[in-house]
This record gives structure tokens, C-alpha cells and sequence, in this order.
């Protein structure tokens, strides 16, 4: 019995590919060992977001090599799907998969050879939406579906789009039998995610959209609570709002990406909208659902940016009702529109300006956490913690006294204490 660790970088997609890749391959009889183990394979699901990701993925490379010099090292995902050649250059990698050959992971393992190669299709040709067979995950109390690939979007910084191919969706009746299927193995919550989830359904045919989907799932399949990924400010019509104000399955969460508060800076990201709509969706989501978390992404540094346009950031920022910010240092991608434009911001400052950035999302998280002292919220439980710990449906982790019963339940849970982001809480009986 051969022993394969994987390990992921990037995105929930990934992070979903992986758990398909793991389970197709216990399934066939290999022994899945975690990645800091001695294996026979190592498969490194690789992110390209970044120059940076680029380089984690050759220093797990290196390290594969260094836990056990005879094994085969496997290099897929999307850096694998961008720089085939590049990988294959390396020391001790055997096969580099593109993103459309991980589904033949079994299969290709098996035949892994001593002379290293690369099984990389045109990921731009694929047009059909499919969706790794998972019938297990990981975490036992809510599970990852993917239901979208891919995306027609040309942000000026992003080279996702062409790691990923065009944007593509499973059916719908595919997509609520994956759900189906989770609430069978009994997990209280399933997450939709796609690399452009707001771009589901308008490739099938009879196109749909992603509201469409959230109405059958409302209707059709008991699952406790569904939460939707990151989908842009666009894709947020009065009708989702009406929809996530009603919803008794739906999570009111939604994670919305800004990337930038000055118009200026949008507008040469190519990102098709101006801080007033976001201003505008964001409002309507906080009036309409109540307790409602909204997170969003923010790039520091994008190229050009000026002390006054990020002064414009910091402010609207300030003033927009925001739970959360992910940030992220601008970092130059080779391939993408913005590697290559003038005024490319000085590392101190980029590094200065996210620093920035992380300390005022600080603020918000724990300014939205506190909102909720003395509230009762419901929670699922996920894990022993210093007591138990759980997700509310508004995203907030909270940490709760009781016993191992309480796992993968949903609770009643009276806020009694903020802490940073994070809530304590008495079970209510």
C-alpha cells in the first residue's frame, strides 16, 4: 500500500479538489498520511495567485524531497497549469497535472515513471462545468460544493482566468444533488463556492443564475444552513437582497470584493464598478438582513496608487459597514496587465499600507463582535477548543462550554463576552 500526502495552497476550490483527490485515492487503496509524514508520493495542489505562491509551491517541493529523497513528487493545481516547464526543471518532481487532469488522479499515480513529465491540457478549451466526486470531507460538520470553475473576468491583476479556463457551471439538479448528498452524511452546513461563484448558470443552457439555484436549494433540500462564497458587488440584485432577507437557510454572510475604495484605482484594475454601488449593496444587504457579516478583499499597493487614493481607501473603508477585510500586499504576477504598468509602489510602502489596512480590520472585527454581546445566536459546533468551539451563522467563531454531545449540533448560544473577533457564550438550554 503506497503512502500519498497532499497539501494545498489557495483557494476553497482547490482546498475542495484536494479533498476529491484524497478520497478518490483512498478509495483505491493508497494510504493517505498528512504531508509532514515519510510517503511514497507527495502531491503539492499548487496556487499561482502570486509570485509568491509560485515560490511556496517550489519550497514544498524542496521539502517533499527532503522528508524522502526516493519519493515521486506530483505538482499539480494552478501553477502546474501555468508553468508546466518551469516545474518540471526542478529537482525530484516526477509529474506536474493540470487542473482538468486532477480528476485522473488515480490513475496517473499509478503509472508515475522515473522520467518526469507533464499531462497539462488547454484548460482554455474546456467548457463544461463538472464537479469532483466527493462523497466525504475532512471537517465533519460542513462541507465545501463546488458548483462553478473558471472565469471571464480580466481583472488587471489576476492570472486566475487562465489557470482556471473559461467560467463554467454544474447543473442545477448536479449541484442540489451535491447537497443533497452532504445532508445525507449529516453535515448541518454546505458552502458553495466557485473561483466566480456571482457567474453561476449563465453558461448552461437554459442559462440560470446563482439566486436560482439558492430558491431550488431553499425549497428542495433540508440542509440546516448554506453559505455562499465571495461573489463581486455586481452580482448582488434587489431580488438576492429580498431573497437573503427571508432565507431560513441561507447564512447571513457574504463576503463581497472591493479590492480598492478609490475609483481611480478601480478603473485600472478593470474591475467594472465604482465605490457608490458598493457603498449602495453594502447598505441594502445591512437594512435588509439583520446581523448580516460582510467581508470583503483589499489590495495595498496596486500599482499606481497614490498616498491620496489610498487615503481614500482608509476612509471608505472606515465608513462602509464592513465585519472583516482580507488584505493583500500587492505582489507583481508575471502574465497579468499589472506586472507591467508605471508606478509600481515601493515594497515598504505596499507592506506599510496593508499593515494599515490589517489594524483597522481588527477594529471592525471587533467592533462587529461586540454588536452581539447579550445576544442569543445560533451556533454549530464544530470542535473541542478551550470548551467547544463553533461558527455562527453569521461567521463569528464562538467558543462554548459543553460536552462532546454538542458536536456537529446546532445551539442556542447566549453572547456573554467579545473577545478580538471571537464571542464566548453559555449554551442556552
Amino acid at each position: 500500500m503506497k503512502k500519498v500526502a497532499i497539501t494545498t495552497l489557495g483557494c476553497k476550490i482547490n482546498q475542495f479538489e484536494s479533498a476529491a483527490m484524497t478520497e478518490a485515492l483512498g478509495q483505491e487503496g493508497f494510504c493517505i498520511v498528512p504531508f509532514g509524514e515519510t510517503a511514497d508520493i507527495y502531491v503539492i495542489n499548487s496556487c499561482t495567485v502570486t509570485a509568491k505562491t509560485d515560490a511556496e509551491s517550489r519550497r514544498l517541493i524542496r521539502r517533499a524531497g527532503r522528508q524522502n529523497p526516493d519519493a515521486k513528487v506530483v505538482v499539480t493545481g494552478c501553477y502546474a497549469q501555468m508553468s508546466s516547464s518551469e516545474i518540471l526543471e526542478l529537482p525530484g518532481v516526477h509529474l506536474v497535472l493540470g487542473n482538468s487532469e486532477k480528476r485522473d488522479i488515480v490513475s496517473l499515480l499509478k503509472e508515475v515513471e522515473e522520467t518526469p513529465k507533464a499531462v497539462v491540457s488547454d484548460i482554455m478549451q474546456v467548457r463544461s462545468g463538472e464537479s469532483a466526486p466527493l462523497e466525504s470531507f475532512a471537517e465533519h460538520t460542513r462541507a465545501f460544493l463546488q458548483v462553478q470553475n473558471g472565469c471571464d473576468a480580466r481583472c488587471a491583476y489576476c492570472i486566475v482566468p487562465y489557470a482556471r479556463g473559461a467560467s463554467r457551471s454544474v447543473s442545477p439538479e448536479e449541484a442540489l444533488e451535491g447537497m443533497a448528498g452532504f445532508v445525507a452524511q449529516g453535515f448541518k452546513e454546505v458552502v458553495l463556492t466557485g473561483i466566480h461563484l456571482g457567474g453561476y448558470g449563465l453558461d448552461l443552457n437554459p442559462s440560470t443564475d446563482l439566486l436560482s439555484l439558492l430558491k431550488m436549494a431553499e425549497e428542495r433540500i433540508p440542509v440546516p444552513r448554506l453559505r455562499v462564497g465571495s461573489i463581486e458587488p455586481t452580482e448582488v440584485p434587489p431580488e438576492m437582497i429580498a431573497f437573503l432577507a427571508q432565507s431560513q437557510k441561507v447564512c447571513p454572510h457574504l463576503h463581497l470584493p472591493l479590492q480598492s475604495g478609490s475609483d481611480g484605482v478601480l478603473d485600472r484594475m478593470n474591475r467594472g464598478y465604482t465605490t457608490a454601488l458598493f457603498r449602495e449593496v453594502a447598505e441594502a444587504l445591512v437594512g435588509a438582513v439583520p446581523g448580516i457579516c460582510l467581508g470583503t478583499d483589499i489590495i495595498a499597493g496596486f500599482p499606481g496608487e497614490t498616498d491620496a487614493e489610498f487615503e481614500e481607501t482608509y476612509r471608505f473603508l472606515e465608513e462602509v459597514p464592513l465585519a472583516y477585510l482580507h488584505v493583500f500586499p500587492y505582489s507583481q504576477r508575471p502574465g497579468t496587465p499589472a506586472a507591467t504598468m508605471p508606478g509600481q509602489v515601493h515594497s515598504k510602502t505596499v507592506k506599510e499600507r496593508a499593515e494599515a489596512l490589517r489594524r483597522l480590520s481588527e477594529a471592525k472585527s471587533a467592533a462587529y463582535a461586540q454588536s452581539f454581546v447579550g445576544q442569543t445566536l445560533q451556533v454549530l459546533v464544530q470542535k473541542d477548543a478551550d470548551g467547544k468551539k463553533g461558527l455562527a451563522r453569521n461567521y463569528l467563531p464562538v467558543l462554548v462550554n459543553g460536552g462532546s454531545d454538542l458536536v456537529n449540533r446546532e445551539v442556542s448560544v447566549l453572547i456573554t463576552e467579545a473577545k478580538g473577533g471571537e464571542l464566548v457564550g453559555n449554551l442556552v438550554e
